[in-house]
């Protein structure tokens, strides 16, 4: 009995260390549990370096480089084996002569250097048009990272505005309910606040669920498993930053899609000088050897070179008629080219005027609108307080002042995919 008494302090220490552990490994995984951080930076760097789609351009880049060096090689020489002047069978054979040969031949085509030459160039010049073609898909997605990543943003603004929203309904809720008590105010009112409540719940839900769709597509563009949590940066407001003058020199050397199409403007023109090698010849050798069946008969070879007449009417009008298809095509890239630096040229100057616009209109609601429409529900609300004023008056004046506000978040959101698709056409 003694001993089970002392040892009663000794476990009340273990015990209580072993609180302590628990609690601080609950304070550590706490800790880690937490989702990270991830600036708008960092996602479009991470889309940049993970995109599945964006690696699949550089595989088909490094496998063009490895076609345009295929380009110089050389058709497999052709072997053959056979009977050579072999008289049929029931033949009568007057000499030893006549009774042929087994032949075996090699036969090689050789290529024109100068059309491995432009072929290899025609493919190289496809890795160009890869490479343009990756950063317009790259600049796609950023622009809808971007997109993403602001209505976010505004999603957890409506989030704090809806919980504030809360904390109002349940204080008049509080007031009427008391207010009913003592026969101040009708039962009806309380069930209005009730009602109100559960849209604002039914929002709150709706801005949860817009969360979660961009969590789940910014994961995916950044090949990482949909349902990886992380947080952004609420903080972050995009600058618009408009260009003074946008002439079309400034834009070609902009904009991604221009790449492009000067990337397949310079592929055009290597097929077309592919096309104009085809009026050059082509070689081919061959040797024979044949060894007789007959005794008295010597062993005999031939060699044969040959050579393609490609200058021949009936052969010249292929590639000749190729050659201005191809370069009437080429004139109309060029004139398509020109065709999107002007139209892009006028959507630019449009879109910074719309911008600005926005900008006027969501300072005034900002800084006029919303103050005065907040200092209407004050004056109201405090007049509620004091028994002065019923609620479907005071609740009208938040309906207004949360509308407004509500207003105000679209339209910055708008604001923000606005800057998003300015950018996306001066740098697309």
């Amino acid at each position: 009995m003694m001993r089970s008494i002392k040892t009663l302090p000794c476990l009340k220490g273990a015990i209580v260390l072993i609180m302590n552990t628990c609690f601080f490994i609950n304070v550590a995984l706490g800790q880690t549990e937490q989702a990270s951080v991830l600036p708008l930076d960092t996602i479009l760097a991470r889309i940049e370096q993970q995109n599945i789609k964006l690696k699949a351009y550089d595989l088909r880049s490094k496998g063009l480089n490895y076609r345009a060096k295929a380009a110089y090689g050389w058709m497999a020489p052709m072997v053959g084996a056979g009977t050579f002047m072999t008289p049929y069978p029931g033949q009568q054979i007057m000499e030893d002569g006549d009774k042929g040969s087994i032949m075996f031949n090699i036969e090689q085509e050789i290529p024109n250097p100068s059309k491995q030459k432009a072929n290899s160039r025609y493919i190289a010049s496809q890795r160009v048009s890869e490479t343009a073609k990756r950063a317009v898909n790259l600049n796609d997605m950023r622009a809808q990272a971007k997109n993403l990543y602001y209505t976010w943003i505004i999603a957890e603004k409506r989030i704090q505005l809806l919980k504030d929203n809360e904390k109002i309904i349940q204080s008049m809720k509080q007031l009427e309910a008391i207010r009913y008590e003592y026969n101040r105010s009708q039962l009806s009112n309380v069930f209005k606040a009730d009602a109100q409540l559960e849209e604002n719940r039914n929002m709150l839900r709706m801005q949860e669920a817009e969360i979660a769709r961009s969590r789940a597509w910014l994961n995916s563009l950044m090949n990482v498993p949909g349902n990886t949590t992380f947080e952004i940066d609420t903080n972050l407001v995009p600058n618009f930053e408009p260009v003074a003058t946008l002439d079309t020199l400034l834009l070609a050397t902009r904009r991604k899609d221009i790449h492009q199409i000067n990337a397949d403007i310079e592929t055009m023109q290597y097929g077309i000088n592919v096309m104009k090698q085809e009026r050059k010849p082509d070689f081919k050798i061959r040797f024979d050897h044949m060894s007789p069946l007959g005794k008295m008969m010597p062993n005999a070879y031939s060699i044969m070179g040959m050579v393609s007449i490609p200058i021949a009417p009936w052969s010249s009008k292929m590639y000749k008629n190729e050659t201005k298809a191809m370069q009437f095509e080429l004139d109309a890239m060029q004139a398509e080219r020109k065709s999107m630096l002007m139209e892009s040229q006028g959507m630019l100057y449009g879109m910074q005027a719309e911008i600005n616009t926005m900008q006027n209109r969501i300072d005034r609601l900002a800084k006029k609108v919303i103050p005065a429409l907040e200092r209407s529900m004050e004056a109201n609300f405090q007049s509620y307080r004091e028994n002065k004023q019923e609620l479907p008056i005071v609740l009208a004046d938040w309906e207004a002042l949360n509308m407004m506000k509500n207003t105000l978040l679209d339209e910055q959101l708008k604001l923000y995919l606005m800057i998003t698709n300015y950018e996306k056409e001066l740098f697309n």
